[in-house]
């Protein structure tokens, strides 16, 4: 970190030390237990689904193209934060530096937002397919899953890339220690000696506006979804629908949910252990990218048959 002072450059810090779990030394050993089986899962899930929709061509259409998106964005969520916990717990490597800290920051809140916006591209896309059949494959063609990947990519780094940059021009005076696992911007923003309100009303702003209102166009899909749904007279076709549907809509009310949470404990943190909301965070990066390809791929009756169909090329 440098600061301009009379015109010279000079360092205050040039890594910073995750100092995580600290009142619970020991469950630390039991927690790495299923956080590392959690990312195994995620990975081998995410990565079977990837290879399923790359190599069956009857997968090669609009919606596994998404999905494939979704899998992308919780395989490097996964990558950046559980390994470096990991790392923490088995051998006590606690240093990061100063430019992978907030690269770090960068892609948790950036690929966070990435995948709330492709959340509700999934939903939008049920939502047609379902209350506009007819019209479905004029509306989400190729070009639609493009323009898509472009805006949620360009959407989210463009509303979250101040929240590093802010971050990172902050005076820090020498400390060094972050209480944190991850380098989140509020456990590395209170070690400034600066300001930082800009920075936390920031955060904040964009939270809210940004997931809020993708949830709330979320919640609309499904809502005008359900209204199609139970018009529909063909036996067994609402319980297929609110079967697909209704797992999707769990999982991403599951998502707000612990979001919710996470965000209450740090509003009431007086009232309960600062590791708390340390875990929470860190069980979010994990826990729905082991769920995501479960819910949304293995649950899908065309995945689950090019997958049978490749163990079977396979075997």
């Amino acid at each position: 970190m440098t600061s301009h002072q009379n015109g010279t450059i000079s360092s205050e810090v040039s890594d910073f030390l995750l100092n995580c779990f600290v009142r619970s030394h020991t469950w630390q050993l039991w927690l790495s237990l299923p956080l590392s089986l959690l990312l195994f899962l995620a990975m081998v899930a995410n990565i079977v689904l990837l290879i399923t929709i790359w190599l069956e061509a009857t997968l090669h259409e609009p919606m596994y193209y998404l999905l494939s998106i979704l899998s992308l964005l919780d395989i490097i969520l996964s990558l950046t934060v559980i390994p470096k916990v990991l790392a923490i717990i088995w051998f006590d490597l606690k240093s990061i530096s100063f430019y992978a800290c907030f690269l770090q920051m960068f892609i948790m809140n950036g690929f966070f937002a990435m995948e709330s916006c492709t959340f509700m591209v999934m939903a939008y896309d049920r939502y047609v397919a379902i209350c506009h059949p007819l019209r479905y494959p004029s509306i989400i063609t190729d070009q639609f899953v493009v323009k898509a990947a472009v805006f949620i990519l360009a959407r989210s780094s463009i509303v979250t890339m101040p929240i590093p940059i802010l971050s990172s021009q902050l005076h820090y005076c020498g400390r060094k220690v972050i209480e944190n696992c991850i380098c989140t911007n509020m456990s590395v923003s209170r070690l400034s000696c600066d300001d930082v309100t800009i920075n936390r009303l920031y955060q904040f702003a964009i939270g809210w506006t940004v997931l809020g209102s993708d949830l709330i166009l979320i919640f609309l899909s499904y809502t005008l979804i359900l209204r199609a749904v139970l018009k529909l007279k063909a036996e067994g076709a609402v319980a297929k629908a609110l079967s697909t549907c209704g797992s999707h809509f769990i999982l991403i009310l599951f998502f707000s949910t612990i979001l919710l949470v996470f965000v209450l404990t740090l509003v009431v943190k007086k009232k309960v252990s600062p590791d708390v909301p340390v875990l929470l965070n860190i069980l979010h990066h994990v826990i729905f990218s082991a769920l995501n390809p479960i819910v949304y791929g293995v649950r899908t009756q065309e995945i689950k048959q090019g997958i049978q169909r490749l163990l079977k090329k396979g075997c």
